[in-house]
């Protein structure tokens, strides 16, 4: 069988590692001029790299911790030791320890124990079949927060909450897919947890060393710099042409986000579109602001902060383990990311450096500033994941992997299992390949 994946990020990459150790002839086409789509590695001292990208992982996660120690690499973990800054209004602005902000505590519990009943309701495996699911897709999550969320405290932080978990504006996501993406990466505390959460490890050395591997043992049958433009279906078999040429296949797998799939030209045309007019960009920009050495640890500061003002809503210490030199990352989320990514480069830099500074007062200069902007990136077109908007769930969630002819698909947007999430790329991947190579995918 001859298969061509579109997209070498990770869903791409785990398809056709899958599909070539079942006996297939594969071709992936990549875009870009580097594997790992979402996932992206920035080299912050010789040698030493950070996420600019996907980054955390937990031990549910199991699929990309087989992935991870199939291709011989290790997990490092997220470590949180120190005290964490917060500004967050003249009442609540400070240092304190843990992760939890100095806001009202009975009207944050509140707030969480509204969310793990809304998330409890949701039918994972099929959200638009959750009980009520028309009304809840049609209601933003904005307007849920403005209905159930009384307390000054919680609708502060709300969206500040939003924007870490799922990188999204709760004016640009249904009730229904908050819900459901906070159900299907395990729960709001395990998703928002260090030790024994989602996010407790990283991979040493950075992601980008995963897919980069998966590249390595596929050789020459990736392809970089070919964007696809058309997938053209025949009774006989599937033409994918792009930039670098056309590929004659049997079967396509797209593991594209909903948006870039929409904008490639199908023949026939896709019985249901991947997105619609509601779908958003992920709304997230990273910030790595990288010094000498992590100056905040000898102050007793963890370099976790969260902010009610941007850019940097949170920060975190992402600094290599080999000492090589101290990473402040900043994540930008939300309507905010918007504004920041319409900055110029210098702007952008002066705004993350002078709030870092207020944050960290003890900081230097930095001796550079790496800004990824993923909601203009042209071949992902945001990031964590596509935000589902009011009434995409109940209308394009039934189809999200149903195949459309030869052609299948991957990427975290169409599981339902730790969508988002690097583990909901992998578990895409696996299954588009065990589709295909199953004796009944024969192609007539």
């Amino acid at each position: 069988m001859r298969v061509v994946v579109v997209g070498a990020g990770l869903a791409g990459l785990t398809a056709a590692a899958a599909l070539a150790s079942g006996g297939a002839d594969v071709t992936v086409l990549e875009a870009r001029d580097r594997v790992g789509g979402r996932i992206r590695g920035v080299e912050v001292a010789p040698g030493s790299w950070v996420d600019a990208g996907a980054a955390y992982l937990g031990e549910r996660h199991t699929g990309l911790l087989a992935l991870i120690e199939e291709y011989g690499l290790k997990t490092a973990p997220t470590e949180l030791v120190g005290d964490s800054r917060f500004a967050l209004g003249a009442a609540a602005d400070g240092t304190r320890p843990g992760r939890f902000p100095p806001l009202n505590a009975v009207a944050l519990g509140g707030m969480f124990d509204l969310l793990d009943e809304l998330t409890a309701a949701v039918r994972v495996d099929a959200p638009w079949l959750t009980p009520d699911a028309a009304r809840l897709d049609t209601l933003t999550a904005a307007d849920w927060a403005e209905r159930h969320l009384t307390h000054p405290d919680a609708r502060l932080f709300f969206p500040l909450f939003l924007g870490e978990m799922m990188a999204a504006d709760p004016a640009e996501v249904s009730v229904l897919h908050m819900a459901f993406y906070l159900r299907s990466g395990g729960g709001v505390r395990y998703l928002n947890a260090f030790e024994g959460g989602a996010q407790q490890d990283r991979v040493a050395g950075g992601a980008h060393l995963l897919c980069e591997r998966i590249a390595e043992r596929l050789g020459d049958r990736v392809r970089l710099s070919a964007p696809v433009r058309a997938v053209h279906q025949d009774p006989a078999g599937v033409t994918v042409h792009s930039a670098g040429g056309s590929v004659r296949a049997d079967a396509a797998v797209l593991a594209l986000p909903p948006l870039i799939a929409d904008a490639i030209e199908h023949r026939p045309a896709l019985a249901a579109p991947r997105s619609s007019t509601r779908t958003a960009r992920g709304c997230a920009v990273k910030v790595q602001l990288v010094y000498p050495e992590p100056y905040w640890r000898a102050h007793g500061l963890s370099g976790w902060s969260v902010n009610a003002e941007g850019p940097l809503l949170s920060t975190v210490d992402d600094s290599p383990p080999d000492g090589g030199a101290g990473v402040l990352t900043g994540f930008v989320t939300g309507a905010e990311a918007h504004r920041f990514a319409a900055l110029t480069p210098e702007r952008q830099r002066a705004e993350a450096v002078a709030q870092a500074g207020r944050l960290f007062p003890q900081l230097p200069p930095p001796l550079a500033c790496h800004v990824t902007d993923w909601v203009n990136e042209e071949y992902s077109r945001g990031c964590y994941a596509a935000l589902l908007g009011p009434g995409d769930w109940t209308e394009l969630g039934p189809r999200l992997a149903v195949p459309h002819g030869r052609v299948h698909w991957a990427g975290t947007e169409t599981g339902t299992e730790f969508f988002g999430l690097m583990e909901g790329a992998v578990r895409s991947g696996r299954r588009v390949a065990a589709e295909l190579l199953a004796p009944s995918s024969a192609r007539p």
